[in-house]
């Protein structure tokens, strides 16, 4: 990041920068709080529709096959969606990615009078194109518009927020639910239309995102060089990425980052609970996604002076926790009774383990997610580039989740995904340890970025 007196080439100091520098509406931390409730009104509550197992459904096939499409097109456009987004920009990029939410929730609204699974999967295969563009674009932003050493608390504040949607968004069905008894095993058309009403809220809030180029660091340096692109020099990047060594070190990362929730939600929350304790059990897994988040931020920031030091630390932190939280889900798998149903009110301790461990998994995901990001964002400055390094991400974790939801359909035992989830997110450690000891710098990363070029009259 650059200083007052050495900023990057076509930047400029703005004349509010000393007052109230976090509450000017162009402050990277106004932005980062915008596209946090984006993200708490559309997928924050898609996570909470997922994580209720199978949708909401007692059979998780519709579910599983709509997010098998999803994450396909997911795929695609997750790595795409860089490139879209540096020639949409934000408006456009976002708002046509969270319109696609609501259609989503709608099919199962329709689902759930019709059972006609069509309608799901198809909306979710639009939802993945959607998704793509939304996440490409969260992306950039997280990673590249808060200063260089303030990174992992930025990241942490948007992870707060989104995840505050999932908190939400378990209250929905469990106090829409509650009252139905053992028997209601899925839930009722008011959940769904509250979700929809959420997300249309999100697709609204996401036209208040400012472009890269018009968000000013509080040192007077701008998020990106670049006013504009093409289709042409996006494909070309993008192609780049995938013989990038970089990128390749963090697939293993991506493709498991969420590969795991298959198993979170299908095997242990929607088989060991009924239905109103999905929905409490999920306000805690999203509430725990928050804590998460900040713990793992205050190390990637402030445990020590040196970046590389701090990375190396974290990356650390999380294959502990992991290696411990993977551990106890072992040990519930072996000990758990398929004919057992709890209830968070009536079952007494024999709840508690199992809830714990819901808990753990939503802090998993939490910080492992936070952590990648990071270290992505410690890759580079410019929003031209975190575009589309987090739209590869983005698109790789996609393939991964699609796949992990069709070995679900394939009836894989649970053992045997708990044991891949485990063994997937610990080869990552290794490699993004590599990464950060050899390409984290100690100083801005503008070495990075290319010298700005005028044409017609525009940097380029």
């Amino acid at each position: 990041m650059g200083t007052p007196g050495n900023d990057e080439p076509g930047t400029q100091t703005p004349q509010n920068t000393k007052s109230s520098p976090l509450f000017r509406y162009n402050s990277p931390f106004i932005q980062i709080v915008l596209i946090g409730l984006v993200c708490f009104c559309c997928p924050g509550m898609f996570n909470a529709l997922s994580g209720m197992g199978g949708g909401g459904q007692v059979n998780a096939t519709a579910s599983n096959n709509a997010l098998t499409a999803l994450y396909t097109t997911f795929a695609i456009f997750g790595i795409l969606g860089g490139g879209i987004y540096n020639i949409l920009g934000p408006h456009l990029t976002l708002f046509a990615g969270c319109s696609t939410y609501v259609l989503y929730a709608g099919s199962f609204l329709y689902y759930n009078h019709y059972q006609h699974q069509f309608f799901a999967i198809v909306a979710g295969a639009i939802l993945g194109v959607g998704a793509g563009l939304l996440w490409a674009a969260q992306g950039a932003i997280m990673t590249s518009y808060p200063p260089e050493n303030r990174k992992g608390t930025y990241i942490s504040i948007f992870w707060s927020i989104f995840n505050m949607g999932g908190v939400i968004g378990g209250l929905i069905p469990f106090i829409l639910n509650y009252n139905r008894g053992d028997s209601a095993v899925t839930v009722n058309d008011g959940t769904y239309i509250g979700f929809m009403v959420f997300m249309a809220v999100g697709a609204v809030l996401s036209l208040t995102i400012l472009p890269a180029s018009k968000v000013v660091r509080d040192d007077g340096t701008r998020c990106t060089k670049m006013l504009y692109s093409n289709a042409a020099t996006e494909s070309v990047e993008i192609l780049k990425l995938f013989y990038n060594w970089k990128m390749l070190l963090i697939i293993p990362a991506a493709w498991s980052s969420n590969f795991f929730y298959t198993y979170q939600f299908n095997h242990v929350n929607k088989p060991q609970f009924n239905l109103r304790t999905r929905g409490f059990n999920n306000v805690f897994y999203w509430g725990a996604q928050m804590v998460g988040s900040v713990g793992i931020g205050y190390v990637m920031d402030f445990s020590f002076r040196s970046r590389r030091k701090r990375g190396v630390v974290g990356i650390g932190v999380v294959a502990l926790l992991a290696s411990a939280i993977w551990g106890g889900a072992l040990a519930n798998q072996i000990k758990h009774d398929p004919g057992v149903i709890l209830d968070f009110k009536d079952s007494g301790s024999r709840y508690a383990g199992p809830f714990v461990l819901y808990f753990s998994f939503g802090l998993l995901d939490a910080v492992f997610q936070s952590m990648v990001y990071w270290v992505i964002g410690a890759l580079a400055n410019d929003s031209e580039i975190l575009s589309r390094y987090a739209g590869f991400y983005k698109g790789i974790q996609s393939a991964g989740a699609a796949v992990a939801w069709q070995i679900d359909n394939h009836n894989v035992s649970a053992m045997a995904q708990l044991i891949v989830n485990w063994v997937l997110t610990t080869v990552s450690y290794p490699l993004l340890l590599i990464l950060v000891v050899l390409a984290v710098k100690e100083g801005d990363n503008r070495g990075e970025e290319e010298p700005v070029k005028e044409v017609a009259g525009f940097a380029h």
